[in-house]
């Protein structure tokens, strides 16, 4: 079952500059910055921004078990893009697409 929204994570150009328009100029407050990624708080929700070539939005979606859900909703004939991976910055995903091609990533983390 999917507990929250986690993350939206825009995909942008040029990082550093996106860095300064969301902090410098929208006054978001930066939670973290690495060489490829940088994350904001808006309220619960973390913004992420992802340099990308192509503009796209992902969203993230809080679950209890990734592995779990995956399973799940592989059953009901979600079409899965990844299958559930541990990542470098603490959390498991899984992404799938919607009927219409929209990215949703399930995201779980160990406690």
């Amino acid at each position: 079952m999917i507990e929250k929204l986690e993350n939206l994570t825009v995909r942008v150009s040029d990082l550093k500059r996106a860095i300064g328009f969301y902090e410098n100029v929208l006054g978001l407050k930066k939670r973290s910055e690495w060489s490829n990624y940088a994350t904001f708080s808006i309220g619960e929700i973390m913004l992420g921004l992802d340099p990308a070539p192509k503009a796209e939005l992902q969203i993230y979606l809080r679950v209890a078990n990734v592995d779990t859900e995956y399973s799940a909703l592989k059953e009901k004939g979600v079409r899965f893009l990844t299958e559930p991976k541990d990542q470098y910055w603490g959390g498991r995903t899984a992404m799938f697409e919607d009927p219409d091609g929209n990215k949703f990533i399930l995201v779980s983390f160990k406690e």
